[in-house]
């Protein structure tokens, strides 16, 4: 079921008005409408919720984001961090072409949900700490992986300590200043 789907049966059940949901939800009338709709008027593409909306509905309804979040298929777009998000922060949404299986799928979302409600709790000042130390770990990894593919080719001899011994370069800090 799509978010839109949800709210809607959430509605009929509960005999309540769109606006009196939107209200429990600390949500806008209009909003609620889009997201029953499924459709954005301004692109007429599906509606993109972000996480944060996402908490705010699952309140409305008296549930725990996990819950609703379980509730989705993996046709509805989830989008991780809103459009008002700094700069420096692209916005992500979550990949539903990856083939993973239902649990899998959760295990992440959950994960996702965990680390957007940790990040929102940080001043501003903290939130480009975490971009900055993110950026700096995955440079990281991409030259672990270099140096690792480094060792895959076929015309040189890759022994362990071979491997231990670019992998200590790289964690040695005074060869990269």
């Amino acid at each position: 079921m799509t978010l839109g789907d949800i709210i809607r049966n959430y509605r009929e059940t509960n005999n309540i008005t769109l606006g009196e949901f939107a209200n429990a939800c600390s949500l806008s009338k209009g909003y609620i409408s889009m997201l029953e709709n499924n459709i954005n008027p301004r692109n007429n593409k599906p509606i993109s919720p972000t996480l944060p909306s996402m908490a705010k509905v699952a309140s409305g309804m008296g549930i725990d984001l996990d819950v609703l979040l379980k509730m989705l298929d993996k046709k509805q777009p989830v989008q991780l961090v809103s459009d008002k998000t700094e700069s420096s922060m692209p916005a992500f949404t979550i990949d539903y072409k990856t083939p993973d299986t239902d649990r899998e799928f959760q295990q992440r979302i959950a994960l996702y949900a965990k680390f957007l409600g940790l990040y929102d709790q940080l001043s501003s000042s903290n939130k480009e700490k975490v971009v900055s130390y993110t950026k700096g770990l995955l440079s990281t990894q991409q030259m672990e992986e270099d140096v690792l593919a480094a060792h895959a080719r076929t015309d040189v001899e890759q022994t362990p300590e071979g491997v231990q011994h670019d992998l200590d370069i790289m964690d040695d800090d005074s060869m990269w200043d």
